[in-house]
């Protein structure tokens, strides 16, 4: 998988009603990569996902995905977003069948797929529970259990922790690292948590805002093995800290990216 965003721009409005949303947004990512978006409100994250997504169109530049552009949305981008957007009427295991459903999967193949990613995720045993029975990290496993089960080329994760408090986040941070380094899935993860993307990607990209732009990008080289340690690493809280104050400091032009860590 090998998916490529070049010199992307978006502006929304026409004549003297335009904004410019992103300015030459390029990166790529290729199969069984951890890369994340970093910016405050404004830099235009969560409007890179929705192009990448399908649900909408760059006003100029390209998204490749395995060299074919990008013109809508598609099975082989699955996202998960910050609301756990289940149904509430459906219970977990129905939830996460319900997209292979609608591919028309045999009703065997869908049992055990479903089977097989509520065990991925650990919810074997709430198989039959509905959402309201479920705390908010589990649910937002069944949401990551469903967008796998539709088997994306690459995982678009928008802020999925977001509306966790911070012991069940720090919690599902840990639980997504390790399914990652268990199925080696591809991913791509926009947060404004700073720490939530040094954490667990591989490479960071750092957005300013009006217009959105990438103007920093970090390629971590770190020991994951323990999340819990790695929080209070001194050279982890440094590399945290530097980054802080280049978001801090971003009306200032693009800086020279740090090197490996």
């Amino acid at each position: 998988m090998h998916l490529s965003l070049t010199a992307v721009c978006k502006t929304f409005g026409q004549g003297r009603a335009a904004k410019q949303v992103l300015d030459t947004i390029s990166f790529e990512i290729n199969s069984g990569e951890f890369v994340a978006l970093v910016g405050s409100s404004g830099s235009g994250k969560s409007t890179v996902m929705r192009l990448i997504a399908g649900l909408d169109r760059p006003t100029s530049g390209t998204i490749l995905m395995d060299g074919r552009p990008i013109t809508g949305p598609g099975h082989d981008r699955g996202m998960v977003f910050q609301k756990y957007s289940l149904y509430p009427w459906l219970t977990a295991a129905d939830n996460v069948a319900f997209g292979m459903t609608l591919q028309g999967l045999p009703a065997r193949e869908v049992r055990e797929r479903t089977g097989y990613f509520l065990e991925v995720v650990g919810l074997q045993d709430a198989a039959g529970r509905l959402p309201r029975e479920l705390s908010g990290g589990m649910q937002q496993r069944v949401a990551i259990a469903r967008a796998l089960a539709a088997d994306p080329k690459v995982m678009l994760l928008d802020e999925p922790f977001g509306a966790l408090d911070l012991q069940i986040r720090e919690s599902m941070q840990e639980f997504l690292y390790q399914l990652w380094n268990r199925t080696g899935l591809t991913a791509l993860l926009i947060t404004h948590d700073l720490e939530e993307a040094l954490l667990m990607a591989q490479r960071v990209h750092i957005m300013a805002p009006h217009p959105g732009r990438i103007v920093r990008t970090v390629e971590t080289e770190l020991d994951r093995s323990d999340l819990g340690a790695l929080r209070v690493d001194r050279r982890f809280l440094e590399v945290r800290e530097d980054l802080a104050r280049c978001l801090r400091g971003l009306s200032q032009e693009a800086v020279t990216p740090l090197p490996p860590v």
